[in-house]
């Protein structure tokens, strides 16, 4: 049985420098739960517990269909109610954060085979896994960096990020975007690998 590795297929996407670089970004294929409030709090972590269930009853589904997939890290949409707010420093409480956490899923993947699964999902993780949905997100060109050290210090590379951007005549739009590449519970914060990108376009 084939099995798709999106991670080996977009591997410019997901293989960053410790340099900023711009990138052209498909539109591309995830299981989305949009929600509000602290990171790591109820909300969040309830949308994770919801998130990876459905990403894994699909792809088991979709296994016993002969098209298999590995799954893709953690990513998330961050944004503010003031949309003048661009810099992590300078974000209002974390309780008032807006966010749509992700998972990257092959192209294959349709919302009838989603719909198909949905009956289980509700069944295995209850009424707030209605909250999951297949969406295209086309972010097109954008600016990313590898982070390496705790969230708490993302400032750090988001500054040198959106420097790159001004510095070559871009200017930043849509929403700041976090790729997850280590599971905290098992990599110490100061060897977190965190992708930020930001879409851009020319100012």
């Amino acid at each position: 049985m084939e099995i798709i590795d999106l991670r080996k297929e977009l591997k410019k996407l997901y293989s960053p420098k410790g340099t900023p670089e711009i990138i052209d970004v498909p539109e591309l294929n995830y299981l989305t739960y949009t929600g509000r409030g602290e990171p790591g709090g109820n909300s969040y972590n309830e949308a994770l517990n919801a998130l990876y269930g459905a990403v894994y009853t699909l792809k088991f589904a979709s296994k016993k269909k002969g098209n298999d997939f590995t799954i893709m890290p953690l990513e998330g949409l961050w944004w503010w109610d003031d949309s003048n707010i661009i810099n992590l420093e300078e974000a209002p409480p974390r309780e008032t954060w807006n966010w749509t956490s992700m998972i990257l899923v092959p192209d294959s993947m349709t919302p009838s085979m989603f719909e198909e699964i949905r009956p289980e999902l509700l069944e295995k993780k209850g009424k707030v896994a209605d909250r999951v949905k297949l969406e295209r997100l086309n972010e097109g060109l954008c600016a990313q960096i590898l982070h390496i050290g705790p969230y708490s210090d993302e400032p750090r590379s988001q500054k040198a990020l959106h420097g790159f951007v001004e510095e070559r005549g871009y200017h930043l739009r849509g929403h700041h975007h976090e790729i997850y590449m280590s599971d905290p519970r098992r990599t110490p914060p100061d060897k977190w690998k965190t992708i930020l990108r930001q879409p851009i376009e020319k100012t």
